[in-house]
């Protein structure tokens, strides 16, 4: 019986490459938005087009459109985030196992050992649901433990879910409103500390309407009239910048405007108390350049037309954001009594703030002034630096980013009721940055003291602790750092965690490390 289907199997395999010589409109709509294909990795995509098409014959979505339409989808949305070939063949077939009819042995067999991997922790990935603590934080748990092993699962996944995003209107209601909190709450977050900020705004501002409608109706139309008035001044402001960098001998640059997601402007409404004239950054003009010296060439030339605001200029080129987002910003007076924040940066750094993680692991060329950034994304472009994704292989875990790594080691304990808490203040809230004595840059949570920084340094800092100074100044222990402190931590002998440090701890990092070392120390009393 065993041979009967495996004959069948490859009767139906030489008749999908049979029809696989025809282009469909699906198919050619992916190819549209790639580049730099060659005819190998055309055939993989077109290979995995025709298979899940055949998989998933006769099923249809909540809508009444055939469930392939989603997977199409899927493929273009990593198309547009640039990935490889296989990433995309993987998005195209991501349902095929568990939604279709194919089996893992007919994957393995077509696609071979690594798409079917990517397919499995998609698979592996798709039972996150709000239903009951224990179920939530294991399939967190699933997710961070896949992501950090190869970062492409996540990737595939987000491309699945803004499909879903786009469609939610068709799921019966109180399943639209499960599916746009996990989207909200954990989907669109780890896209942006991937740095996929494209991704993570259309995630936002999918699911804020589901979430919270009352708070959407609200925002909505002062954002709206905002955007109005904010886009005609930039638009002033364009033309009247752009002279003024022609005549300082500045050829080589553009200009965008980008407009603040609804979702963002409603966090950053909540945290102004509703005062809208104290947000600054509704709409921002972005001036893109070939290098980095241009970058501050043009900081000097706009600084020196324009007064800029005390406070509001950031260069996160020297200090980037912990999804390695770098750009300047500064905020300037126009002249009219109006306001408009600039972002300064090259094209590398526009596409990295754009695509993320994204932009390193797939196959568009890079663009700018030759610059160079080692992080765990750049040192990934060894596997996945050509379209046919047919570099030499590396160990992901020597890649991964080091909060990834962290999301997956701290998630052992998955019936924890405090594991969600956790995600949110360690690894999902806003951030601050502090330095060493020596300028090297420790991020933490809004609201941390020098003893989560010292643990964040070292474990051993934070067990021989004996105070701390911010600034050259001393300070209490459970003082709150503040961006930009510069952070000493001094030690002894005698120096050693207390047991009242866990009532101010922020970090729940600094907390199991203090709770450790109170717990052996209580052991040796025995």
């Amino acid at each position: 019986m065993k041979e009967v289907e495996e004959l069948a199997y490859k009767d139906a395999q030489k008749a999908r490459k049979k029809q696989s010589r025809k282009v469909p409109e699906g198919l050619q709509e992916i190819y549209d938005r790639v580049t730099g294909f060659d005819q190998k990795a055309k055939n993989l995509i077109r290979d995995a087009y025709f298979f899940a098409q055949e998989a998933h014959e006769g099923q249809l979505r909540k809508s009444g459109e055939p469930y392939f339409i989603h997977l199409v989808a899927t493929a273009k949305n990593l198309a547009d985030l640039g990935m490889d070939a296989k990433v995309i063949a993987a998005g195209i077939l991501h349902d095929s196992i568990e939604d279709g009819v194919a089996t893992e042995e007919q994957l393995l067999y077509e696609f071979g050992e690594e798409i079917l991997f990517l397919v499995d922790g998609v698979t592996k990935l798709g039972h996150i649901r709000y239903q009951g603590m224990r179920r939530h934080n294991e399939s967190l748990r699933k997710l961070f433990v896949a992501t950090s092993r190869d970062v492409r699962v996540l990737i595939i996944k987000f491309a699945d879910r803004l499909h879903n995003m786009n469609t939610l209107e068709h799921v019966r209601e109180d399943k639209r409103e499960r599916i746009a909190t996990e989207t909200l709450e954990i989907y669109a977050p780890l896209a942006y500390r991937l740095g996929i900020t494209k991704l993570s705004k259309q995630l936002e501002d999918l699911s804020f309407p589901y979430v919270y409608p009352e708070e959407y109706k609200n925002v909505r139309d002062v954002l709206k009239e905002r955007s109005k008035q904010t886009i005609a001044k930039l638009e002033r402001m364009d033309r009247s910048i752009s002279k003024k960098l022609a005549a300082n001998g500045m050829r080589k640059f553009r200009t965008s405007n980008r407009i603040k997601g609804i979702y963002s402007f409603y966090k950053k409404l909540d945290r102004k108390k509703g005062d809208a004239d104290k947000i600054y950054d509704i709409a921002a003009l972005r001036i893109i350049v070939p290098t980095v010296a241009d970058c501050y060439s043009v900081l000097g030339i706009v600084h020196q037309h324009y007064r800029p605001m005390v406070g509001r200029i950031k260069d996160y080129i020297a200090v980037p954001k912990p999804n390695g987002y770098r750009s300047i910003h500064t905020t300037v007076f126009t002249g009219d009594g109006g306001l408009v924040e600039l972002q300064i940066r090259t094209e590398e750094m526009h596409l990295d703030a754009e695509l993320g993680a994204a932009s390193h692991l797939g196959y568009k060329k890079r663009t700018g002034g030759g610059e160079h950034m080692d992080s765990w994304a750049t040192r990934l472009m060894g596997r996945f630096g050509d379209p046919a994704g047919n570099a030499p292989l590396k160990d992901p875990k020597e890649v991964a980013p080091g909060w990834i790594d962290s999301l997956a080691d701290h998630s052992d304990n998955p019936e924890s009721e405090s594991f969600q808490t956790e995600l949110k203040d360690d690894f999902f809230g806003h951030q601050i940055f502090v330095f060493t004595p020596l300028g090297e840059v420790i991020v933490l949570p809004e609201g941390a003291t020098p003893v989560d920084f010292a643990f964040q340094v070292h474990s051993e800092v934070g067990n021989k602790m004996s105070g701390s100074k911010v600034n050259e100044k001393m300070v209490s222990m459970d003082s709150v750092l503040q961006n930009g402190d510069i952070v000493e931590i001094l030690t002894s002998k005698q120096g050693k965690p207390t047991v009242k440090w866990l009532d101010f701890v922020k970090t729940n990092e600094a907390r199991r490390k203090i709770k450790s070392y109170l717990e052996r120390e209580e052991a040796e009393k025995r």
